[in-house]
């Protein structure tokens, strides 16, 4: 027997051994009362030594602890045949949680292993100017895998349709069939309006592009319209080629903004620093979900406890481009807002040394000239400093591809900006750029 007897202050009761293999739940189930003897009884001697004769009592007591022993190794039956069948249902769920991740989420990787934009969401930051609104045309036009285009735009004022026209016109809204109202009629019907016409506009997947409205320089605006997004081209510009935009196209908001708040903030640094910081939070917040999701797993959430969110880096895009401009496109111009090469050489810098956790692409692009024809073969160069020395970094090694430099320092390097809008699109892609700062252009002239 697992039990036994001792002898404590003139009782005897039954305990567990520690050798029992009887659960802790059975721990003292007999009562002491049933056992209780006294060294006056037919079980002792004179002496108070126990006879060796078995009382009625002992034999209940064994008879106990046969039918506890019994029932001990059924309810240890019962619990390995439990656990079988966990384990076998845990299994189960597992195989068919891997079975729907692979059928109904994204998948990160392109069909190559290769960086890709399937299911993927771009945000474009300053898509009403005329290099961002032909961003994303090409990335409606040239990626249908995308999920979403988010187009964000500046939309200064009621009066003018600087927001929206040109941004409009790019990615083809006003191909549809239109209607313009009489010029004596009221004010909602003398606007034009189109509806889509799927005879002409079927390509242009206009289903994938959103719109929103942004000021840059308002860091919650900003973090709101990051949320969800894998990538960045950030194009966004205080400035009409070197001259500060109030004053290139006297526009009186700009202007406004310029003269009467000078230190308030400028789009190319201020604008800039918030949207990578909106970025690096919506990436940091994407994966602490995802660690999440990797330790709930299909026990605390059912099926649907783990869906939904995988890791989307490894063969994602590169997830900020920046749209600079080539330190020989222009001359050093005095703004309000500082020089302007300065600017653009410190909003180069923030982008590659203050946010490590981000991949990035800086892109200076050449001298934008429309008489440089369409459609020429992009080249990309190594950045130079002052002195002639590769800068972020590079190397000739790790440039790969990337031709060195043939600006004579008389000649400029000019570019299309519809060239200019492909290149920004295909560094998404280009393993060469990533965490790189190249100069672009198709001409020197």
């Amino acid at each position: 027997s697992s039990f036994t007897k001792y002898y404590s202050s003139g009782q005897y009761s039954l305990h567990r051994s520690p050798n029992s293999i009887l659960p802790r739940a059975f721990h003292n189930v007999v009562p002491t009362s049933r056992l209780q003897s006294s060294p006056n009884d037919d079980n002792f001697n004179d002496d108070g030594n126990k006879n060796n004769n078995k009382s009625d009592d002992d034999d209940a007591a064994d008879d106990e602890a046969t039918r506890l022993q019994k029932k001990a190794k059924e309810l240890r039956a019962q619990i390995r045949q439990m656990e079988e069948q966990i384990g076998t249902d845990r299994r189960a769920r597992s195989s068919f949680q891997q079975q729907l991740d692979s059928q109904l989420l994204p998948s990160d990787e392109g069909d190559d292993g290769k960086k890709s934009l399937k299911n993927k969401r771009v945000l474009v930051l300053g898509a009403n100017g005329r290099l961002g609104s032909m961003i994303t045309r090409h990335l409606l036009r040239t990626h249908p895998e995308l999920s979403e285009v988010v187009a964000a735009v500046h939309y200064v004022g009621q009066s003018t349709t600087r927001g929206w026209g040109r941004l409009s016109y790019e990615v083809g809204a006003e191909d549809g069939i239109g209607s313009l109202g009489p010029a004596w009629s009221s004010e909602e019907e003398r606007n034009a309006s189109f509806r889509y016409d799927p005879r002409v506009m079927d390509g242009y997947n206009l289903n994938k592009l959103r719109i929103v409205e942004v000021e840059l320089l308002d860091p919650v605006q900003v973090r709101t319209i990051t949320e969800g997004v894998d990538a960045v081209i950030f194009c966004a510009t205080d400035f009409e080629g070197n001259r500060p935009r109030a004053i290139a196209s006297l526009n009186a908001a700009f202007l406004f903004r310029a003269v009467a708040s000078p230190t308030k903030g400028r789009v190319e640094i201020e604008g800039l620093r918030n949207s990578l910081e909106g970025l690096v939070g919506e990436v940091g917040e994407r994966r602490w979900k995802e660690r999440e999701a990797v330790g709930v797993g299909v026990g605390n959430g059912g099926l649907g406890g783990g869906m939904g969110l995988k890791p989307n880096e490894k063969n994602g895009p590169t997830q900020f481009i920046l749209v600079s401009t080539s330190p020989d496109a222009f001359g050093e111009f005095e703004t309000p807002f500082g020089e302007f090469n300065g600017l653009k050489r410190q909003a180069e810098k923030i982008v590659s040394e203050e946010f490590p956790s981000l991949t990035y692409s800086i892109l200076q692009m050449g001298l934008y000239d429309e008489r440089v024809e369409e459609g020429l073969e992009i080249c990309r160069e190594k950045s130079l400093d002052q002195e002639g020395n590769s800068e972020g970094g590079m190397s000739d090694e790790s440039v790969g591809s990337l031709r060195p430099s043939i600006w004579d320092g008389k000649r400029k390097k000019r570019i299309n900006r519809r060239d200019a809008a492909r290149a920004a699109v295909e560094a998404l892609l280009d393993e060469d750029l990533v965490n790189q700062k190249v100069q672009v252009f198709t001409a020197v002239r």
